[in-house]
């Protein structure tokens, strides 16, 4: 089947009780048994619900895994991913990694044991010289948050597993849509579905997927015992979002490469981050790995005055954190999703006060580039 297929359809049959064609909200937190011992496949809804069964289903079949577990946040997710692991283990992951993983990682997890190491990927070297002997997982997210660097997950994989390393994906940026790490050679992919999944603003959530059935039993394991599990409403929520993912991450890729262009050839922008764009510096591998360029962008007012006169000015952008919904939202990352980031190390990433992002929604984009050139206008 295809995509758009699998994502209306895929754990979505219609309810075998009343024949409703909309998988059921269970909110229930427990399930009766017919006898001692036997029950309808439910016991608790921590272990197990239906409506969250549904989405890690829908979601394993679009990332092309056999495997998926929902969560109560990308950060849960993430979180229970790295409790694959015990003190003492090395990661290694990207120089430019996500504000909120940056700090799950530096200022939590370290604390317990684990070691991180972070480079940029998107120079193989550069994983290769990172690698000891208690190495045992390579952390990507690509395109980076906020920068938008890209690094190519064929290679990185093959050279990672050359090492027995795990690979795993933060794919919330591009979504199953655009981008297939499982089919790269990722081990496991995660997301904050959140986001692009969801597509709302409307839900909070996070998911894992992966084909290794080994694997996924220690992941269950983790997500019942540690249970930061999704409930059934907002389960509920990213299986009506993922229904519209396909149609709606082409039209985000439509208009971010619009509001890229417009703002690359704006005399008051200084640099546009955007992988769409042939000036980005991996834009052939983009073209390759990834089947659009998204929505995300961001791109270099010059100053921290010049950024806040923008952020006050917009008037249809919405000034706000996250992404990935069909309104566009606009942030200043130095402030805002990178504030956890020591400010030398913004520097040194470009993250600079100046630097504007935008998660580019579905509207008429005739009308969002009209709202970002009268704010750029008051510079």
């Amino acid at each position: 089947m295809g995509f758009s297929t699998d994502a209306i359809h895929v754990g979505q049959e219609p309810d075998p009780s009343t024949g409703a064609i909309i998988v059921p909200i269970y909110q229930t937190s427990t399930f009766v048994q017919e006898e001692l011992g036997k029950n309808k496949g439910y016991e608790y809804a921590r272990t197990s619900n239906p409506t969250r069964a549904a989405l890690e289903r829908n979601l394993a079949r679009l990332e092309g895994g056999r495997f998926g577990f929902a969560f109560a946040s990308g950060m849960a997710a993430i979180n229970a991913l790295l409790s694959l692991f015990k003190s003492g283990d090395h990661i290694i992951t990207g120089r430019n990694v996500y504000g909120g993983t940056f700090r799950l990682f530096d200022r939590v997890l370290k604390n317990f044991g684990l070691d991180f190491t972070y480079v940029d990927t998107t120079n193989l070297a550069n994983i290769e010289g990172a690698v000891r002997e208690n190495t045992r997982m390579l952390y990507l997210e690509t395109p980076t948050n906020p920068i938008m660097e890209i690094t190519d997950l064929a290679a990185a994989s093959e050279l990672a597993h050359s090492h027995g390393l795990l690979v795993a994906v933060d794919n919330t940026f591009m979504s199953p849509y655009l981008q297939r790490p499982l089919e790269l050679g990722a081990d496991i992919v995660v997301h904050s579905t959140t986001k692009y999944l969801n597509g709302h603003s409307d839900g909070v959530g996070g998911a894992a997927m992966m084909n290794d059935a080994g694997l996924a039993e220690r992941l269950k394991f983790i997500q019942n015992a540690a249970g930061a599990v999704l409930g059934p409403m907002d389960s509920w929520l990213v299986l009506r979002g993922v229904k519209t993912l396909a149609v709606r991450m082409r039209q985000h890729s439509e208009n971010g490469m619009a509001v890229a262009k417009f703002l690359d050839a704006h005399p008051k922008v200084k640099l546009v981050h955007y992988p769409g764009l042939p000036s980005h510096p991996q834009y052939e591998l983009g073209q390759k790995q990834m089947r659009g360029p998204g929505g995300m962008l961001s791109f270099e007012s010059g100053s921290i005055k010049n950024a806040r006169t923008i952020l006050n000015s917009v008037k249809l952008c919405s000034l706000a954190e996250s992404l990935g919904g069909v309104e566009t939202l606009i942030s200043h990352p130095a402030s805002m999703t990178h504030a956890s980031v020591p400010p030398e190390d913004r520097q040194r990433l470009g993250i600079t006060d100046g630097l504007v992002r935008i998660s580019v929604g579905i509207e008429d984009v005739e009308d969002l580039i009209a709202d970002l050139d009268q704010a750029l206008a008051k510079i």
